[in-house]
């Protein structure tokens, strides 16, 4: 994936591999990939295709074995776990708290990178989490434990520290997995909101082809831990690309002036 414009992330012949008690496993291998700033971009491919593993890396939470990775142009390992804080954002698929935080406080967390040791947060800090519980709809569940709420409302606050982290990248790990279809669509149009008025970008691992499909500016496609393709929505999101990587027979509608592309799955 090529661009004229500067790569916000370039990972050049990245691979990784998990060792295990019966050897390696091959998870990503000879990842060639550039993202360019403000685009949301979709991550699609089928479970164990090393869609998680892609975005941790992204977010230095692993280190490729072999090749290299830069971030705005600097090698990303080279960059403290605070200074990535205050310019990624990772929501979750799961979200694990043990300790008795209320949602606020959980919330505020996504300001800890920008507040300085041993200082109180800011009237900016407060307004950010204000405006980001508010964006979520949580507001009334500010003095809720977190660990009283329930598994839909949980992931709407970890969404909400994300956003209250204010960063340039905002990273998702099939982040409304167990969401409505209700609040999937509110957080999916909060964050394309993000990209096209703020020049935000997003790299999202989502499972949903037709959610892809409709808020994905590009998407990339992820088969046996290799790149299977990469390219807008239109160019990547074909019947025959599904058929190849799903093993599903799939009629897609091309988009229009009004609606995004559609997926339709044959049923055999």
């Amino acid at each position: 994936m090529k661009s004229t414009a500067t790569p916000i992330f370039a990972i050049s012949k990245g691979c990784f591999t998990y060792k295990t008690n019966s050897g390696a496993n091959n998870v990503l291998q000879n990842i060639n990939l550039d993202l360019t700033p403000g685009q949301f971009y979709g991550l699609i491919g089928p479970n164990g295709s090393g869609k998680t593993t892609l975005l941790d890396l992204l977010t230095a939470t692993r280190s490729l074995q072999s090749g290299r990775i830069s971030f705005l142009g600097k090698e990303l390992d080279l960059y403290s776990k605070k200074e990535l804080a205050r310019k990624i954002a990772l929501v979750p698929q799961q979200f694990a708290m043990g300790f008795d935080f209320t949602v606020a406080d959980l919330v505020l967390m996504g300001r800890h990178p920008h507040i300085p040791r041993f200082s109180n947060p800011s009237a900016r800090d407060l307004d950010l989490v204000d405006q980001a519980m508010a964006v979520m709809q949580i507001q009334s569940l500010r003095h809720r434990l977190v660990t009283d709420l329930s598994g839909g409302e949980k992931q709407r606050v970890v969404v909400a520290r994300a956003l209250a982290q204010d960063t340039e990248v905002l990273v998702l790990d099939e982040a409304t997995s167990n969401l409505d279809i209700h609040h999937t669509l509110e957080i999916m149009h909060v964050i394309r909101k993000l990209v096209r008025d703020e020049g935000r970008t997003v790299i999202a691992a989502i499972h949903d082809l037709n959610l892809a499909a409709a808020y994905c500016d590009q998407v990339i496609v992820l088969k046996k831990g290799s790149i299977f393709s990469a390219g807008t929505v239109g160019e990547t999101l074909t019947s025959r690309l599904i058929a190849e990587v799903f093993q599903v027979e799939a009629e897609v509608q091309a988009a229009t002036p009004d609606h995004p592309p559609r997926i339709h799955y044959t049923l055999s």
